[in-house]
């Protein structure tokens, strides 16, 4: 296996795992500082520039700075432009080069996995260049249309008159990050490379639901001005200055926000015309090698694509399997299909599509992450300090957003992690994959890796926010498959429920390949899920459009979880007795972020040791 890793110069701005990203800001190229020389250790030198490297990139981001809750920039956008994007690949080129002249000998062991994974990172980085833009910047799942209105909601605080300001500068700010936007989509579409014809209707009525209501029109307030207002009515000031800014923040969503929104809806339907319904990577210029390319970015292996196909086509078989014993279990007559289609259509598996049936489910998912806080330490060690909350997805982004995902804590403590459970569609929801959903996205799920990595201390900050997709999301999947073995997912129908989540992520690995190497249509991939998995149909097709807009993003689960299953299992072969689950989670975490192999040279270490004690 190849050591790849997250591309280190560019700091992404994906806090929430697997969906938004964004850019970053400034004008000016800043050449790297050199390193102080005073009395400085190798080690001491190294460190100083991952920290130099790490803390520019975040100060050139202000959406980034806003994520890590520091308010230097809270007025400004990132800069998505051309020229921007060519100054990151100077610095980038230029940071190699500061990288090369630290001895890595003299470096000790802990210090050397964070040169060769920023030398990875950065190499990866500038190589990757050339494909940044084969990627679709709106869609469906993300894009710069949602993340202005998700990012002021979820990340803008206005603690005071001075970040309300902010706030509202950021409004007035939409119009040139939207003017870059559309540069960068016609620079797309002039390359062939145009988003499927499905993707817009998605993006131009979520783009349209940001403009909707006052005052752009209606008696209700739009989902922007009713935060603002919200937030303003907090703060200890006089009512005068209370209307003084929302009458700020009113205009600037009349004279600002309208303008670039019905500007960008209205290129999107002209770019629609010219959109097809071809859905692979295989379309783009080059773009079997772009797709192999992220194949092996996101899983950090060399399995190739026809591999990774044959993988999933095992795991599914292996998990119908233990489906037909459940099925054999409760005593259901019929075959496998009969008894998915049993879990997909009785309504004792679903609460009701209404308020308190949503609440019912929130409630629900806050218990079982609750009872699973009360019994960390019979799997952990290291613990995290921030705390994990459970909501409902905003009502402006739920019909199109995943249908859950989890959002990092703030990390100085200012704002929980968060599990989302996408709630639009209860049909969506079983109560039967409730459980596993909350043990993935929050506890001991991505909350314990993400935050734990956060609050790592003697590692570089570029390592503990970093990510590596199949080393997260591996984890993530991991953490449905652990309360099973602590004797949970008690109800037959439960554990059914773990199994069908866990054959989602090989249907992955089948449909994703199926798509963009083998050049299945959006229509194949739906029937593949519909004809193995329990799931709505509604996922079906939420799943497969996220694969065709996100090109080997979704193979990353069973890869990283089929690799850390594997470590752990050769681990208490050689170990015995000696084995501890906690010791063994703890050399899984206690790192942050890592490529697989590299994580499987720190678990042999850490047996070798074992053993030799």
């Amino acid at each position: 296996m190849r050591k790849l890793t997250l591309i280190a110069a560019t700091i992404s701005a994906t806090l929430l795992v697997g969906c938004q990203n964004t850019q970053s800001t400034s004008t000016a190229v800043a050449t790297p500082a050199p390193v102080q020389e005073v009395a400085q250790s190798e080690v001491e030198k190294a460190n100083a520039f991952f920290e130099e490297v790490f803390n520019r990139n975040i100060m050139r981001s202000p959406t980034y700075q806003t994520y890590m809750g520091i308010k230097k920039d809270y007025d400004k956008w990132d800069d998505q432009s051309e020229e921007r994007a060519l100054e990151d690949l100077a610095l980038a080129k230029a940071d190699l080069e500061m990288l090369k002249s630290i001895d890595r000998s003299k470096l000790d062991a802990n210090t050397q996995v964070s040169y060769d994974l920023m030398q990875q990172g950065l190499e990866d980085g500038i190589n990757d260049f050339q494909w940044r833009y084969h990627t679709y910047p709106v869609n469906q799942m993300y894009g710069t249309h949602s993340m202005v209105a998700a990012f002021l909601i979820n990340q803008h605080s206005i603690a005071n008159v001075e970040e309300a300001k902010a706030y509202i500068a950021r409004l007035n700010g939409v119009p040139k990050l939207f003017a870059q936007l559309e540069k960068n989509l016609e620079t797309r579409a002039s390359k062939g490379i145009i988003a499927p014809k499905f993707v817009f209707p998605h993006v131009i009525e979520a783009s349209q639901n940001i403009i909707t209501g006052a005052p752009f029109g209606g008696e209700q307030d739009s989902t922007l001005l009713a935060d603002f207002k919200r937030k303003v009515d907090k703060l200890e000031i006089g009512a005068e200055q209370k209307q003084a800014l929302i009458n700020e923040a009113t205009e600037a969503l009349k004279v600002s926000v309208k303008p670039a929104y019905a500007s960008l809806i209205g290129y999107l339907q002209q770019l629609e015309k010219r959109a097809d319904e071809r859905d692979g990577a295989w379309k783009f210029p080059d773009g079997k090698t772009y797709y192999n390319t992220m194949l092996e970015r996101t899983t950090t292996t060399d399995l190739t694509a026809d591999q990774i196909h044959a993988i999933g086509l095992a795991e599914v078989q292996r998990i119908h399997d233990e489906m037909r014993a459940i099925k054999e279990k409760v005593g259901f007559e019929g075959d496998l299909k009969a008894f998915m289609e049993f879990m997909k259509t009785d309504k004792q598996f679903y609460y009701p599509d209404t308020q308190e049936g949503r609440d019912a489910y929130l409630g629900e998912a806050v218990r079982v992450i609750d009872d699973m806080k009360g019994r960390l330490d019979e799997l952990f060690i290291v613990k995290p300090k921030a705390d994990l909350t459970v909501k409902a997805v905003e009502a402006f982004r739920e019909k199109s957003a995943g249908k859950a995902f989890y959002q990092q804590p703030a990390p100085d403590g200012s704002r929980p992690g968060i599990y989302y459970a996408n709630l639009y569609d209860m049909e969506a929801m079983p109560t039967y994959q409730l459980e596993a959903l909350a043990y993935h996205e929050g506890i001991p799920g991505h909350h314990m890796q993400i935050a734990i990595a956060q609050e790592l201390e003697g590692v570089p900050s570029f390592r503990k926010f970093g990510r590596f997709t199949a080393y997260t999301e591996g984890w993530g999947l991991y953490s449905e498959l652990l309360p099973k073995e602590m004797g949970l997912y008690q109800d037959p129908y439960s554990d059914f429920g773990r199994l069908a989540m866990e054959l989602w992520r090989a249907c992955r690995l089948v449909v994703d390949t199926g798509i963009h190497a083998k050049r299945w249509t959006r229509q194949q991939g739906i029937d593949y899920y519909v004809n193995n998995t329990p799931n709505a149909t509604s996922d079906a097709v939420k799943m497969v459009e996220r694969h065709v807009v996100m090109p080997s993003q979704a193979t990353a689960y069973k890869v990283g979880m089929l690799k850390i299953v594997e470590l752990r299992e050769e681990a208490k072969k050689a170990l015995g007795d000696k084995f501890d689950i906690r010791q063994f989670h703890d050399v899984v975490l206690k790192n942050g972020p890592v490529p697989l192999n590299l994580l499987e040279e720190m678990v042999a270490e850490w047996v070798a040791k074992k053993q030799a004690a």
